[in-house]
């Protein structure tokens, strides 16, 4: 029986290691999950329900109907669901029942793919592939505030870059899975890449490991 070959794809928030997973599971038939968007989606949950967001026996409830199937990531990406999310992802129950399910998911045959803050050094270590994305916080802002701008809508870089830095602080200061590179990860910085170049990149990487393994 063939084990299922997993990558693990970290980084903080803007370094652009979403459209890189996705590009990765395309290119090699593999299963992807961006594991952000299931806390999202246990906030809104809670949000659609009109219940409190510090009710950690409720929230762990939510988080156990999450169709991983079912993520909306249009919807899901709204900044008021992500500040929501922030708030639930701290909690000991709904990170342990979220946990197992992505594990369960990075089961998959033939492959996954799993990008998020805890990938390899949390939820699969032992991942054949970790690759850590990163970019400057200035860059990560710029992109953000392009995505926003391209798409018609208004957005205030000085405001958006705040933001980064509160959630670089967060997530790496955080006590339960801070953010940080998994000892054995590939450290790849996007700040003056294009996402080809990225691609490319990680591309290189993964080929390498997958012909030792043939």
């Amino acid at each position: 029986m063939t084990t299922p070959f997993t990558i693990a794809i970290d980084g903080p928030a803007a370094a652009g290691k979403g459209t890189l997973s996705r590009r990765i599971a395309d290119q090699y038939g593999f299963h992807h999950l961006d594991t952000g968007l299931i806390y999202r989606a246990t906030a809104k949950a809670l949000l659609d329900a009109g219940l409190p967001l510090d009710d950690e026996a409720m929230a762990e409830t939510m988080a156990r109907k999450v169709d991983l199937a079912g993520l909306d990531r249009a919807v899901l990406s709204k900044h008021e669901i992500g500040e929501a999310a922030s708030k639930v992802a701290v909690m000991p129950a709904v990170r342990r029942t979220l946990v197992e399910m992505q594990r369960t998911f990075s089961r998959k045959e033939p492959g996954t793919v799993l990008d998020g803050r805890d990938i390899g050094t949390v939820i699969c270590p032992d991942a054949p592939v970790k690759i850590y994305v990163s970019a400057s916080a200035e860059v990560r802002a710029k992109r953000r505030y392009d995505e926003i701008t391209d798409a018609g809508g208004s957005a205030d870089y000085q405001a958006i870059f705040e933001d980064v830095k509160r959630r670089d602080a967060r997530d790496m200061g955080r006590t339960d899975s801070p953010l940080r590179p998994a000892e054995d990860a590939h450290l790849l910085d996007t700040s003056e890449m294009s996402i080809e170049a990225a691609f490319q990149a990680a591309k290189s990487i993964i080929d390498a490991v997958l012909s030792r393994n043939a």
